[in-house]
């Protein structure tokens, strides 16, 4: 399997069509904390799902919640 990803001007991985690769639900807080830095979701568990996150925070995305975390 290839992890080799076909970036844009903002570095993003990106699908073969384009499109911009969007998280998968079952990745965990704490794999995320390791490329958000160990301020992302303080308070917690490293063991949380992305998808139980996006719920309990009422986020619509990954991005939606990071514009959110910092207000």
């Amino acid at each position: 399997m290839n992890n080799h990803c076909e970036t844009g001007l903002d570095d993003r991985c990106r699908d073969a069509d384009g499109a911009i690769r969007r998280k998968r639900g079952d990745t965990l807080v704490g794999t995320l904390r390791d490329e958000y830095g160990p301020n992302f979701a303080p308070g917690v568990r490293s063991d949380m799902r992305l998808d139980t996150l996006l719920d309990r925070t009422g986020a619509a995305s990954l991005s939606d919640f990071l514009k959110n975390q910092n207000k």
